[in-house]
């Protein structure tokens, strides 16, 4: 069984800020042990701040092995510009780098059917241009998954999700691949087309 953190609990929104959060709040809690506790229990309030030091420690090597923001940007001038043909054989390299089994089917909103860990998942990305993807797409996905009997969902786009399409994706378990993820799906891909132009 895999442990997940709730999506609300403080570690978990201190996952998602700035890695110098955590680290200030450490060394506040780290201070006012000092500074308020008896000499004898000082290092024990001390080490209240450890958590919180090893969540900016995780954070900090997260927040610096995401792309730039000019890397994203080159990536889905690349992404936006290719067919749909060459579009999904990225999404399908990129869900085996993942550890995916993938079929495609292309039925409605479903482009690819993908198994791993004896689970199925359905992945849509037929839209994969449009600017902001809405609920509407996300919905038809989460109807195919609930008619098929999928155990997942995966949306693929190159543009924006509302908030309204997040909300959805967070309340029926849909996996939102953003651009940003992107970049690691199609890095050849973005260099050569680049190179190209």
């Amino acid at each position: 069984m895999k442990l997940k953190m709730a999506e609300n609990s403080l570690f978990a929104i201190l996952m998602r800020s700035p890695w110098w959060i955590s680290l200030a709040i450490a060394a506040a809690v780290i201070v006012v042990a000092i500074a308020a506790l008896p000499s004898a229990y000082r290092y024990y309030g001390a080490f209240g701040g450890l958590p919180f030091l090893v969540v900016a420690c995780v954070a900090a090597y997260r927040q610096l092995r995401l792309p730039s923001a000019a890397k994203v940007e080159r990536t889905l001038d690349a992404v936006r510009a290719m067919s749909w043909n060459e579009f999904a054989a990225g999404v399908e390299a990129g869900l085996r780098a993942d550890g995916y089994d993938v079929v495609r089917v292309e039925r409605g909103e479903v482009d690819f059917e993908a198994t791993k860990s004896n689970r199925r998942t359905l992945v849509g990305c037929k839209r994969f241009k449009v600017a902001r993807t809405g609920i509407r797409p996300l919905a038809d996905l989460h109807a195919a998954c609930v008619a098929r009997e999928a155990d997942d969902a995966i949306y693929v786009a190159a543009g924006e999700f509302t908030d309204q399409a997040r909300a959805f994706a967070i309340a029926h378990r849909i996996r939102l691949v953003q651009p940003a993820d992107l970049v690691a799906w199609f890095p050849p891909v973005g260099r050569n087309r680049l190179k190209a132009a």
